[in-house]
This record gives C-alpha cells, structure tokens and sequence, in this order.
C-alpha cells in the first residue's frame, strides 16, 4: 500500500500521511456493474480517458445541455465506499473564483439535498456521492440531481451560455 503526505498550508506546518488503495493509484477499468445499470436506464454513454462514464443530456426546452460524469473508481473511507457523480457547471478564467461565485457555490451546497459544489482547478463541479453499490434507482437520482443543479447554476452563473 502507497501512502501520499499532504501538507496543509494553514500556518501549522500539518502533514498527513493518508493510504491510498491500489485502486486508486492504478487506472481504473470500466466498471460493468455501472456500465449495465446505464444500459438498463436507456443511457447513452461513452467512455473517457479514465474509463469513466461520460452522459450528456438535453436539458429543457431551450436545447440546452448538460455533461455528467459517473467515474468507475470506487473511494473508500474506513467503512464507508462510494462513486461520485460529476456536472461541471462553471470554468473561472484563473485558479481562483471570484468571490460571489465562490459564495453563490457554498449557498447552493447548504440547500443542495443531494451531493456538493467542488472546486476542481479552475472548474466548479457539483459532485454526488452515492453508495458504491447504490441500486439502478439511486444512480438515477444522483445523475438526475447533478444534471438539473449544474445546469440551473451555470445557466445562473452565465446566462444564455451553454459551454458545459
């Protein structure tokens, strides 16, 4: 087992030495479970470079779309193992998000019943966690939450845009 130390740069001088699976430092395959759940929901899917599940969605009347992302790594944490779901909603021109914005994510992360905004670089993304055997039925709902939530936010965070 690897181990990665990450040093947090609170003024502390904090260094964690976090384990990580072999399935997280190796590249994932797709995962067959996830791959037929999709099919049994009628979805049309490709795969990335990262063996991930890649879905794109029409949205509304106004032919807008949406991406979203059902990553075949599973994490684990202590007992607990689960799969994100990604929708990206929002891309900063630097590293760092205008204040607003970044405030207008942690607000939406409050009420948000299901999943969280994430600064991935320069993107915002609203990320699911669900159960790593979650049924059909919740991966569902997850895809279905992250859709509508990034879309509703980047349509409010760029208006009449449609980039992502």
């Amino acid at each position: 087992m690897t181990s990665l130390s990450l040093a947090l740069g609170l003024g502390f001088g904090l260094a964690l030495s976090l384990p990580l699976s072999a399935q997280e430092t190796e590249r994932t395959v797709p995962d067959a479970g996830i791959k037929a759940q999709l099919t049994e929901l009628g979805y049309k899917y490709e795969l990335d470079d990262d063996n991930d599940f890649k879905l794109v969605f029409e949205v509304g009347d106004e032919g807008r779309s949406q991406v979203v992302y059902v990553l075949s790594a599973v994490e684990t944490y202590g007992e607990h193992s689960v799969r994100e779901v990604w929708s990206p909603a929002y891309e900063s021109a630097t590293e760092d998000f205008p204040g607003p914005v970044a405030n207008r994510l942690l607000e939406a992360s409050n009420i948000a019943k299901l999943g969280a905004w994430v600064k991935q670089g320069k993107n915002a993304t609203f990320v699911v966690k669900i159960p790593s055997d979650a049924s059909k039925e919740e991966l569902d709902d997850a895809i279905d939450a992250a859709i509508k939530l990034a879309d509703e936010m980047e349509n409010e965070l760029n208006p009449g845009q449609d980039d992502l």
